[in-house]
């Protein structure tokens, strides 16, 4: 390591002048908690983690410190300056082979355009990291890098100093195992706007009815209030225990934790190969076996479902095929069944074209008529006027890139916004010519119920 960074200097004096550069270093790390290492920064690096793990199980990431944040407050082009500053970082990147690739991780919002002041207010079109220390559990593999970003000249003193603190990290995180917390205990449960929402609902159903619109996804929050400030770790503990086939996430950002359980895959680019999902149509589960094979077999008939998840595959496989080859997409959807709903599942996978990255598919496909409605541009401009609410990060793309353009960004629903000892939750469902304003608030405490149950409360059944 330290003959990369003297040979970079050396570089760097030749020429005259002090340039960027990026330097990462990856070892081994053993069996280390991902939360107990997220925990062990509590101290020093708290509103500066993330956390990440795949639906499968299969890769776990924590991010700690901030060698480089990447964003963006623009209207129109907060995918493309993500895209381009990270291509730029990525070109002064200097590693070894045997070094991981370095994580870009974050999330966008929902749409820029309705920015409102809200409780996103701390949060830009766009925010993106790159960790100074970041934890990868990749298939059972254990491994920690560091990553600096620097126009120091004495990148060695620099970055020896970064490795005495991953140290005491791992240290910490080894020693003092990942403490379980108890649930937090809420003192009260807000509606937001109740009333507003139902006549929302309402309203978009009669826009359908005439012609306005073929679907639109109405969204609504409640408000979580706690007897004291709810741990970042804990939240993602409880959520993560909660709903154990879905992605994880968590973003903190100064004082605030975005974090959820997504049942629903965006865009995943692995090798050249693009994976999406199309989610969407949803019924509960049943009390028995029985019922819940009864209530699934109900869903797959159910023409206002099946209507509205052949919007989302009709859509992503559009653009599946302006962007790749190869594509594929089953006839028919299948049964993705979580803890407390059922929903339509459709896979869709191709071949990546060589000029598009995957910030450029994350564009293309959000928002989902499962998110937004169809067609697009006039959903969301019914969205702006009848919801009357900032949507922030929730029901927008988050996730990772790498180094070597893999990735995976997931659809941030069943999802909430933790501030201390409040937290906003966030749901919403898909409006069609049939639909009732009663059964689409029913519907929504369906999709609220795993994060209020990871936060300590409850619906009553």
């Amino acid at each position: 390591m330290n003959r990369k960074l003297l040979t970079t200097e050396d570089h760097k004096r030749l020429s005259g002048h002090n340039e960027e550069s990026f330097f990462t270093e990856t070892v081994d790390a053993g069996r280390i908690s991902p939360l107990a290492f997220f925990e062990a920064a509590n101290a020093e690096y708290k509103d500066h983690r993330f956390y990440w793990q795949n639906a499968d199980k299969t890769l776990t990431l924590v991010g700690i410190g901030h060698a480089a944040v990447l964003t963006s407050n623009s209207k129109d082009n907060h995918f493309s300056d993500i895209s381009t500053s990270w291509k730029q970082l990525c070109e002064s990147l200097i590693k070894e082979e045997k070094d991981m690739n370095p994580i870009l991780f974050g999330g966008f919002t929902y749409d820029p355009q309705s920015k409102k002041d809200s409780v996103w207010n701390r949060f830009e079109s766009a925010h993106f990291v790159v960790p100074s220390f970041q934890l990868s559990i990749k298939n059972g593999k254990t491994t920690i890098s560091i990553n600096l970003v620097t126009e120091k000249e004495d990148a060695v003193k620099e970055f020896d100093a970064l490795r005495v603190e991953r140290d005491k990290l791992i240290h910490i995180a080894q020693l003092n195992e990942f403490e379980v917390l108890s649930k937090p205990q809420v003192i009260a449960v807000e509606e937001i706007e109740k009333e507003r929402y139902l006549k929302a609902v309402k309203d978009v159903t009669c826009k359908i009815k005439n012609g306005e619109a073929d679907k639109v996804v109405i969204a609504r929050s409640v408000k979580l209030n706690f007897q004291e400030p709810v741990q970042s770790a804990c939240a993602l503990h409880h959520i993560s225990n909660e709903q154990q086939e879905s992605y994880h996430f968590g973003l903190e950002k100064e004082g605030q934790l975005f974090f959820g359980a997504s049942p629903e895959r965006l865009i995943e680019i692995r090798d050249g190969k693009a994976y999406s999902a199309c989610v969407a149509g949803s019924i509960k589960r049943g009390k028995t076996a029985e019922e819940d094979r009864e209530l699934g077999k109900e869903l797959l008939q159910d023409s206002k479902n099946r209507e509205e998840h052949q919007y989302v595959v009709d859509m992503i496989t559009n653009v599946f095929s302006n962007e790749c080859t190869r594509v594929k997409v089953p006839k028919s959807p299948t049964l993705l069944k979580i803890r407390d709903i059922q929903h339509l599942l459709t896979p869709v996978e191709g071949v990546l074209n060589k000029e598009t990255d995957i910030f450029g598919l994350v564009k293309a496909l959000h928002p989902t008529p499962a998110l937004g409605g169809v067609p697009t541009r006039l959903a969301m401009e019914i969205i702006r006027e009848e919801e009357d609410m900032d949507r922030g990060y929730y029901a927008a793309p988050i996730g990772w890139t790498d180094a070597a353009g893999n990735g995976e960004f997931a659809v941030a629903i069943r999802s909430a916004l933790l501030d201390g000892d409040t937290a906003h939750l966030f749901a919403g469902g898909g409006i069609v010519a049939d639909s009732e304003p009663i059964t689409e608030y029913e519907e929504t405490w369906v999709k609220f119920r795993p994060v209020m149950r990871a936060l300590g409360g409850s619906l009553n059944g």
